[in-house]
């Protein structure tokens, strides 16, 4: 089984969306973990503040595959994928890492937002604090150590996630 590390990301009916999101991975491995939810502002564009989380589970789908369930998800949620890059979103789910997978592009892994957004980070670092970023040797609890902190970003109450 590989594992795969997901952003997931809404700032458009937050709480049903990343709601919906977790349970959606959670149909395709029941024994997922998903770290804290943080709010934060929108990066790149103005709108409502999103709602973030990272995702960890375990997959035996070859990556084409499983990227191709990703965008299924996103798109039964109304993400439209020839949308403009910085905007508002019902769900965005970014596949950080796939296993040990370094690769350039289709997509990109490990994906430079571990690098570049707290609310990517931030989780990584507080779910899997001792793991190597694939092809770094950093760990995520290094990396956010050393990470500007300077982007707004906040700790929410999760019990929207336990609604139905």
């Amino acid at each position: 089984m590989t594992q795969v590390l997901i952003s997931l990301g809404s700032n458009i009916n937050r709480e049903f969306h990343i709601r919906e999101g977790v349970k959606a991975l959670a149909a395709i491995d029941p024994n997922m973990r998903c770290s804290r939810i943080f709010e934060a502002e929108p990066v790149g564009f103005e709108g409502p503040n999103f709602y973030n989380c990272v995702v960890e589970i375990h997959t035996d789908k070859p990556l084409a595959e499983f990227a191709a369930d990703l965008r299924s998800i996103e798109a039964r949620w109304g993400r439209e994928r020839d949308a403009i890059k910085f905007r508002d979103r019902t769900l965005d789910l970014d596949l950080l890492t796939f296993g040990d997978l370094c690769q350039e592009a289709n997509p990109p892994l490990p994906r430079s937002d571990i690098y570049k957004f707290a609310f990517t980070l931030w989780p990584l670092a507080e779910m899997l604090p001792d793991q190597p970023v694939p092809g770094d040797g950093r760990t995520y609890a290094e990396l956010w150590k050393a990470f500007d902190k300077a982007q707004a970003l906040w700790p929410v109450d999760p019990g929207f996630i336990e609604e139905n």
